[in-house]
């Protein structure tokens, strides 16, 4: 498994770091050659399925996704979501934390996802890992952004 956890602390607040990550179309401006589509009516809930379509053209693959737990942040309480992965190529999940900070400052945020790649041999789990980590890293600092 490609398992991968990363941490960010924010000076938003638990509300909207949640908001903002939870936006799903927004992803397509954070991952390089990835739109996102969301294919059931909101508001976002459990049951809601979103598409990532990574690629170019007919070198393209889609993620289909699912959010199988929804738990907004409410007050003291940390939010979480689970989505998991529906593809015929990427399968596996992704989980969201987002935590009140310090002394009520801010956020704590926590992603961690498991990759699987069919056909992809177990012994490139670090490599997918690593990968996983960058990409989404860098996406997390765009959605967190503004």
């Amino acid at each position: 498994m490609a398992l991968f956890r990363i941490d960010r602390r924010t000076e938003a607040g638990p509300a909207e770091v949640w908001r903002r990550l939870t936006d799903w179309s927004r992803h397509s401006g954070s991952v390089p050659l990835t739109r996102i589509t969301v294919t059931t009516p909101p508001p976002t809930g459990v049951g809601t399925v979103f598409v990532a379509r990574t690629g170019i053209g007919r070198l393209a693959f889609e993620d289909p996704m699912e959010v199988v737990v929804w738990e907004p942040p409410e007050r003291e309480r940390p939010g979480h979501c689970r989505m998991e992965k529906r593809g015929r190529i990427v399968t596996g999940w992704a989980e969201i934390d987002v935590h009140p900070g310090p002394e009520g400052a801010g956020a704590l945020l926590v992603w961690r996802e498991d990759l699987r790649v069919r056909w992809l041999p177990r012994a490139l789990d670090p490599v997918v890992s690593r990968a996983g980590r960058y990409v989404f890293g860098r996406a997390l600092t765009v959605l967190l952004g503004g």
